[in-house]
């Protein structure tokens, strides 16, 4: 019993990390990480940095997303809507 239980844990930290791996992949096809790191702080604020900024907000998901793909507060950004959702998601819980 107890090896299965760790065979699950192993699994889904596997799981995790690959989920991970995805969307810090996607962030640096998009462009994010020319201006933006995970946790230090480049041109733009590290991503750990906006995620403590707009912790326990509600409508934060709602907000980001759209300034992002409304072009006003990031021109350069190459994502859609749907990715970007994927994106922020992503960033607001590190």
């Amino acid at each position: 019993m107890k090896s299965i239980l760790i065979a699950v844990v192993a699994t889904l930290s596997l799981a995790a990390a690959a989920a991970v791996n995805a969307q810090e992949d996607k962030a640096k096809a998009a462009g994010c990480l020319n201006c933006h790191a995970t946790d230090t702080k480049k041109i733009g604020p590290s991503f750990k940095d906006i995620a403590a900024k707009y912790k326990g907000n509600a409508d934060a998901q709602a907000k980001i997303v759209g300034e992002l793909t409304s072009g006003k507060g990031h021109p350069a950004v190459k994502v859609s809507a749907d990715d970007a959702n994927a994106l922020v998601k992503w960033v607001l819980s590190q």
